[in-house]
């Protein structure tokens, strides 16, 4: 179990350090689909951009980079990966035929219904290591596993952001599912200075 650091009086759970040394190449993949940012990067929510590959699927990607460059690559990141139906066999023939490594970040079931969405959890068997991260509650701070659509949308697939997204805990998730859940002066979104700042990562290795 990892040491636990106090910070201002609170306790934490350490983190880690990880390096690599030496040049590396590097090729970001990111759905065609997400469109919100940018269509030739990957972006965050606070505005970092690292150029990818925008692709309707990953088995042309080879195609379009051609051979010599993909000889090249190191590694391979798959962003948004849940909306890739040929993420499973890419992986296998990129990581057990060519000696990539794969990183691949994506949601293992829907932001409307908690039910499993897209080949994210197709691969899992495929993994050394699996990293599930949490956000916090916007409404009280607790960690969020879950997250709660903001419209009367009902379609599977609705990309956004924070306009139509907040992460919560399983007991706003379950009250705003169930129609009750209302913003009012007593349970509104937090500052986020205001959110505990501690973060939650499980590691879990396939066996």
């Amino acid at each position: 179990m990892a040491a636990l650091t106090s910070i201002n009086g609170g306790r934490c759970e350490a983190g880690d350090v990880h390096v690599i040394i030496g040049p590396i190449n590097v090729a970001m993949i990111k759905s065609s689909k997400d469109t919100r940012y940018a269509n030739d990067s990957v972006v965050t929510h606070d505005g970092l951009k690292f150029p990818c590959w925008s692709m309707q699927d990953l088995t042309s990607f080879r195609q379009k980079l051609g051979d010599d460059e993909y000889h090249k690559l190191d590694v391979i990141g798959i962003d948004e990966a849940q909306f890739f139906e040929d993420l499973y066999e890419f992986c296998c023939k990129a990581a057990d035929h060519d000696g990539k490594t794969i990183i691949i970040a994506g949601l293992d079931r829907g932001l409307f219904e908690v039910r499993s969405f897209g080949s994210v959890l197709d691969v899992i068997p495929l993994a050394e290591t699996v990293t599930k991260l949490s956000a916090r509650c916007e409404l009280c701070g607790k960690r969020a596993f879950f997250t709660l659509r903001k419209t009367e949308e009902t379609q599977t697939e609705l990309i956004g952001g924070s306009d139509l997204y907040m992460p919560v805990c399983r007991q706003h998730y379950v009250s705003g599912q169930a129609g009750s859940f209302r913003i009012n002066k007593e349970e509104r979104p937090l500052n986020p200075s205001r959110v505990p700042t501690d973060s939650h990562t499980e590691v879990a290795p396939i066996m």
